[in-house]
This record gives structure tokens, C-alpha cells and sequence, in this order.
């Protein structure tokens, strides 16, 4: 039996937010919108207001609690049980819509995701990213459910810095790296070898149109350039891991980034900022000449991603080795990377990230 997981309507355009109501009614006449704070200050009241033209019943918006965790995903649960909503809302960026996407699957609720930044895939795919109440990683969750609906109000992710925009693009152009080294492990078949040539081809979009996406947020302007990459980062790479699944969604890119979440400093980092850095790491990982990585490092100065430890806020000279062995050995032990299709040591790594890093420090 072949299952392959997708998520609902995808609908894009300027002013959904406040046109949210005859969307939301098809799915019934009592809704909770979650959120963060910051996409809760910019929608609630434009949403509430049409939903309530609308006839539909909405709780208070609810603060989705900062993390994916376990604690708040029941402490909204227990917060909104005795209202019996019909239908969940969340806006916000990745972790916001993670955490609804749970909450969904457990109340055995429809889902709609309002994201508010085009800085991950989320909005688009049938699984959760778990952390503790910290922000350290634990776990990729399949207790988790597709959204139903997407909305994307291009006017709000116009609006949002633009380094949202450019995290999202790194998270995006892993989906190229990591499901060429994952599929490689995998029985061939129409989906998975489908998604890795969208993940290609997803790559190639953006590094055509990504500087130009990123300018038309300086500039207020919003472009086809701006469109197609949006597009690309939320729902087309959804797709891609969706359609390849577990054969072909995460590898090195990602486990770095979960195992630099053992540092403080990176949790003031966004996620595709991190997953930028892990793929430098991964191509260094892969043996890949200096050219190679290099290339990437050129682009990534162009849209303004990481490419060395320092610019994610982490001095490398204070690392301790034991701090090295330690990240070492929490990178392999990540799910992550045992999609890569060799195996990967503690010490592979601290070797991958100490010439990412010298790479990224000697690009200019």
C-alpha cells in the first residue's frame, strides 16, 4: 500500500486576511485562531471582524505558547476543549502552524494556516518539528496533520523583514541537496524520483529569482519574482516532502541545524539561516571541491545567509573540544542523518563544520 500525504487548497493573493470568512465557513461555525504574538497583532483584528460577519463563533485569539512543545500543544488543547471549535486558525511562522498541525491531529480538527513570513514550508507538509520548552530540538513528529487550507496575504509577507524571506530560502534550497543525498538510499519510484526533480528545479528558481524576491521586499513592491518565490518556499516545497516522504525530505543540512541547537546563541537565529549553514557542512560532508561549496557561499552573500559559525553568533574559538564532541555525537544521533547515503561519524562532522566555516571565512 502506497500513502502519499498533500496538503488542501493553496490560495495566494492581496487582502485574504480580510476576506478569511467564507473560507473559514465551509469548515464550520466555531473556529480558535492561535498564533505568535507578532501574527496575532497584525491579523486578529481583521480576521475576528470577518469571521464574526460571517456568523462564525471564535474564541479569543490564543499566544501558541513559543515553541512546539509538548506543554503547549496540551495547554492549548486543555484551553479550548470545553468550546468544541470546528476548526482551527493558526498564523505565524513555522513553529506557530507545528504546533496547530498537532493540536489538529489530536482534537481530529480541520486545520487552516494563515503564515505570516515565507520562512519555511510548514504551511504545506504532514509533519511537525518537536523542541523541548527551550528550543533544543527532539523529534520530527508524524502525530501531526496537513493544513486543510493555506492562505498566504502576500501584503503581510511583503511587509515582514526581508530576512524572513532569505531564511526561507536557504530551508528552501536544502530540499535540492538533501533529497539528492537521501534518494539515493531509497527504492526508486514515480514520487520520490519526482520530488527530487522539483527539488531541482525549486533550486534553480531561486537562485535565478532569489535576489530579486529579496529586493522587492526592500523595495515594497511586489514582483512575479516575489510570487514565484514565496510560492516556492511555502508551498511547492511542501510538496517536494510530501510527494518524496521519508525517502527523500531531510538529511545533513537539517541535522546540523538540530545539533547547533545546542547552542544559545543560535535560537536568536532563524531556522533556514541554520539549515543555510548545514548544507555547506553537508556538501563538505560529501567530500564536494571548494569550487563546489564556494559557488553556494556566492549566492548566499547575494541574498545574505550565514555561511560561517561567527555569523550565526557562535565564536568558534570558544567552543571547548568537549562542546565539539558533544555536537558531534548529537548531529548523528538526529534522524536526519541517517537519511545520508553513507555513514556519518562525530568526528565527520566537526571536521564538515570546521571547513564549512573556513570556507565561508575565506570567501570574499
Amino acid at each position: 500500500m502506497k500513502i502519499v500525504s498533500g496538503h488542501g487548497n493553496y490560495i495566494r493573493g492581496q487582502g485574504l486576511i480580510g476576506q478569511i470568512g467564507e473560507y473559514v465557513g465551509a469548515f464550520g461555525k466555531k473556529a480558535c485562531l492561535f498564533g505568535g504574538k507578532t501574527a496575532l497583532s497584525l491579523t486578529s483584528d481583521p480576521i475576528s471582524q470577518d469571521l464574526l460577519q460571517q456568523g462564525i463563533e471564535l474564541l479569543p485569539p490564543i499566544w501558541y505558547g513559543g515553541e512546539c512543545s509538548e506543554r503547549n500543544i496540551n495547554n492549548l488543547k486543555s484551553q479550548v476543549e470545553e468550546f468544541q471549535p470546528e476548526v482551527l486558525l493558526v498564523a505565524g511562522g513555522g513553529k506557530a502552524i507545528d504546533t496547530v498541525k498537532v493540536l489538529g491531529y489530536l482534537m481530529k480538527l480541520p486545520v487552516i494556516a494563515i503564515p505570516t513570513i515565507a520562512s519555511t514550508c510548514a504551511a504545506a507538509t504532514c509533519i511537525s518539528i518537536l523542541y523541548d520548552d527551550k528550543g533544543e530540538y527532539l523529534e520530527i513528529s508524524r502525530r501531526s496533520k496537513a493544513p486543510d487550507l493555506i492562505l498566504v496575504d502576500t501584503q503581510i509577507i511583503l511587509e515582514a523583514p526581508v530576512r524572513y524571506l532569505t531564511s526561507g530560502i536557504g530551508d528552501t534550497l536544502a530540499k535540492w541537496f538533501e533529497s539528492k543525498a537521501s534518494n539515493q538510499k531509497a527504492q526508486p519510484n514515480a514520487f520520490n524520483n519526482g520530488a527530487v526533480v522539483l527539488a531541482r528545479f525549486v533550486y534553480e528558481l531561486l537562485l535565478k529569482e532569489g535576489k530579486r524576491a529579496a529586493e522587492s521586499i526592500h523595495q515594497r513592491v511586489i514582483s512575479r519574482e516575489l510570487e514565484d518565490v514565496i510560492d516556492a518556499i511555502i508551498a511547492v516545497s511542501g510538496s517536494i516532502s510530501n510527494y518524496g516522504g521519508d525517502d527523500c525530505r531531510t538529511a545533513a543540512a537539517h541535522a546540523v541545524y538540530s545539533g547547533l541547537t545546542i547552542f544559545p546563541e543560535v535560537h536568536e537565529v532563524y531556522h533556514g539561516e541554520i539549515v543555510a549553514f548545514g548544507i555547506l557542512t553537508q556538501l563538505a560532508l560529501e567530500g564536494r571541491p571548494d569550487e563546489e561549496i564556494l559557488e553556494v557561499i556566492a549566492y548566499y552573500q547575494q541574498v545574505n545567509l550565514p555561511k560561517t559559525l561567527g555569523e550565526m553568533g557562535i565564536d568558534s574559538s570558544l567552543i571547548s573540544e568537549e562542546q565539539w564532541q558533544t555536537l558531534g555525537s548529537v548531529t548523528v544521533e538526529i534522524e536526519d542523518m541517517a537519511n545520508m547515503p553513507f555513514e556519518v561519524t562525530p568526528q565527520m562532522v566537526i571536521d564538515g563544520i570546521h571547513r564549512a566555516d573556513q570556507l565561508g571565512r575565506t570567501a570574499v
